[in-house]
């Protein structure tokens, strides 16, 4: 699968939680959805807004959240694992924080 592809695929399956996902499909999403991060910053950047975290990154990182919380948990299932273990990542952040506060 091709970076097009899985964009596609991605945003066509936006709530779709069941089934696999490959490697491919996963990685390319990722990195997709992280261009679009980092781009929406530049563009707010060019705005005047140096705060990193304007409007428009705000509206990337909405755009391709569940998208990619999506396509985490049917990677999780091709590796035999539940989709819910993607709940580590928000636990660990959240206990980081706490623990430096």
């Amino acid at each position: 699968m091709n970076i097009g592809q899985s964009i596609s695929y991605c945003f066509s399956n936006y709530f779709n939680f069941n089934g696999r996902g490959s490697r491919s499909e996963f990685w390319w999403f990722y990195l997709f959805a992280t261009l679009c991060g980092f781009v929406g910053s530049v563009w707010d950047a060019s705005m005047g807004d140096t705060s990193g975290n304007g409007m428009m990154y705000w509206i990337a990182i909405l755009a391709t959240l569940c998208p990619s919380i999506a396509a985490g948990a049917r990677r999780l299932h091709d590796v035999n694992k539940s989709g819910w273990w993607q709940l580590l990542l928000f636990a660990g952040i959240e206990g980081f924080c706490c623990y430096i506060i």
